[in-house]
């Protein structure tokens, strides 16, 4: 009968500076679990450094030259909280093991010299604890994925109508502010006003021109809007390259940067794997992007550009990495950095729709975007693009997608802790 645990999934670390204890350890477990082994602590971190998802069981002597286990047992809980922690004493360590209880850094303690059949099971019952916490966490986060799909699809469509009802009032009503501005010179030349300023051509002509100009700039905010809510197609004809794509928004945006004294280094290889996207909206995201750090950057600023393949959960990505050095944002700017209705603190007559398009349009090619920022040090965009998006349902990081946009997570795991 198969046994209803793989207990060879996740790995048992054993950590004592006795050699013979780990031989020991090894040979007598090694059958039924995966074994790792270290002679110190400081060996036993490194262990878990490099293998922390893979780790389910941590198992430590107190007794050790350098560090003791409960230094170790702490470590481990601030890198992975839901490792099993076990400690090893002796009966004259028990005030650490008793203190280790308390304080919660342990699972369990157990006394040398341990009995290798009590070992073994408790061993078991620790890993099945671990593998129960991680189905758990899995199923927590599917139901998550569920309703955080159904959510970003309203707030699309939602979006999507908001957009193109906009723009069809905005247009009528600036249709009658345009017949004013037509009319405005030859009522006054009509009625002989007085003023030199309203007199003056130029003025009306400069005035004309700003109005004209911020009629366009709604316009074409509301177009981004209402482009990257459109439901998008189940086929991705356009294959790319991500380098060559880049290359081509910064030589139309190239004016713009020189004009601010911005400096773009491009080190995306030229030899990515290639991309196989919506081709129009895959430009437009790009030109967001470089629009809105033209918008954000004081003159003089610097974007560095890096990108590499990556394997994102099973699947074949390419992360680009989108960084300045310019003034940063503050952590309570960062968390609303996608959402279209709040107001730009570092610019303050921008608006986030430029960067809730973005978000769109990435996570409609079964993507997602990130922001790191940090006042005086700068902010760095981080784009997972998928090589094959009709491969991949987008399942964005559930954590990240409701502190950045719904920015109320408690609430949200009160709702998904409910009973149905």
């Amino acid at each position: 009968m198969q046994p209803f645990y793989d207990y060879k999934k996740f790995a048992v670390l054993y950590v004592d500076d006795e050699e013979k204890s780990l031989k020991n350890f090894t040979r007598a477990f090694g059958d039924t679990f995966r074994i790792l082994t270290a002679p110190n602590a400081h060996e036993g971190l490194k262990l878990l450094e490099a293998h922390k998802d893979e780790i389910g069981i941590l198992m430590t002597d107190q007794r050790m030259p350098g560090e003791k286990g409960v230094w170790l047992l702490e470590r481990a809980r601030q890198l992975r909280p839901r490792i099993i922690r076990i400690l090893v004493t002796a009966y004259s360590d028990m005030d650490a093991a008793i203190a280790a209880v308390n304080t919660g850094a342990i699972y369990k303690y157990i006394t040398k010299p341990w009995d290798v059949p009590q070992l073994e099971q408790t061993l078991k019952r620790g890993m099945e604890f671990f593998l129960v916490q991680r189905e758990r966490d899995q199923l927590l986060h599917e139901k998550m994925s569920v309703l955080h799909n159904m959510m970003i699809a309203d707030r699309i469509v939602s979006l999507g109508l908001l957009a193109a009802g906009l723009s069809h009032h905005i247009r009528n009503a600036l249709v009658a502010v345009k017949t004013f501005l037509d009319l405005a010179p030859a009522k006054m030349a009509e009625e002989k006003m007085a003023a030199d300023t309203l007199r003056n051509p130029d003025f009306w002509r400069d005035y004309y021109q700003n109005v004209q100009w911020q009629i366009e700039r709604i316009n074409n905010l509301l177009k981004d809007l209402w482009t990257a809510s459109e439901k998008p197609s189940p086929q991705f004809p356009d294959q790319v390259q991500l380098r060559a794509v880049i290359e081509g928004v910064l030589g139309r945006l190239h004016d713009g940067f020189a004009a601010q004294r911005i400096e773009v280094d491009n080190r995306i290889p030229a030899d990515l794997p290639a991309l196989r996207v919506d081709g129009p909206k895959f430009n437009r995201l790009f030109e967001l992007l470089f629009k809105d750090e033209l918008t954000s950057l004081p003159p003089g600023c610097r974007i560095t550009l890096t990108a590499q393949p990556a394997d994102g959960n099973g699947r074949p990505e390419i992360r680009l990495q989108i960084a300045d050095n310019g003034p940063g944002l503050p952590e309570e700017a960062l968390r609303v950095l996608f959402d279209p209705f709040v107001v730009r603190t570092d610019t303050p007559a921008e608006y986030g729709i430029h960067l809730m398009a973005c978000y769109f349009i990435v996570y409609h090619h079964g993507g997602r975007i990130e922001a790191q920022s940090e006042p005086g040090k700068g902010t760095t965009f981080l784009l997972h693009l998928p090589l094959n998006p009709e491969r991949v349902a987008p399942t964005n990081n559930n954590h990240d997608f409701l502190q950045k946009v719904l920015l109320n997570e408690r609430l949200w795991e009160k709702l998904i802790s409910s009973p149905e």
